[in-house]
């Protein structure tokens, strides 16, 4: 694991393509890094990314197996209230701003995708 390194999602998916293409990009991205063991210390959801670690989510289970493996999970809460998915995260631990700003300021490398 990289304690050095945040991953951030702001989409839901990866990439300025059509969403179908966005999906399967993020899918390949988390499939290889989990298949080589290339895991960043937390992956911080926000903004649309929030919809990747909610219930209809492609990668939910990849998401569970970064878990598992010590990877910290954050999604924003006004996000998730914005959206109505409060009741629908089904990985990782909700926060507020204060720990998504937290984790950025304090992160020496951070892969915004």
């Amino acid at each position: 694991m990289d304690q050095n390194t945040v991953i951030l999602f702001t989409q839901n998916g990866m990439g300025e393509g059509p969403a179908d293409l966005q999906q399967i990009l993020t899918e390949k991205f988390l499939s290889i890094n989990l298949e080589h063991d290339l895991l960043p210390a937390k992956i911080l959801f926000y903004t649309d990314g929030v919809k990747l670690a909610c219930q209809g989510s492609n990668v939910v289970n990849l998401l569970k197996k970064y878990e598992a493996k010590g990877v910290e999970l954050i999604l924003c809460s006004t996000c998730l209230e914005r959206y109505g998915l409060t009741n629908q995260v089904e990985v990782g631990v909700v926060g507020g701003m204060g720990d998504i700003i937290e984790v950025l300021l304090k992160a020496p490398k951070v892969i915004g995708l």
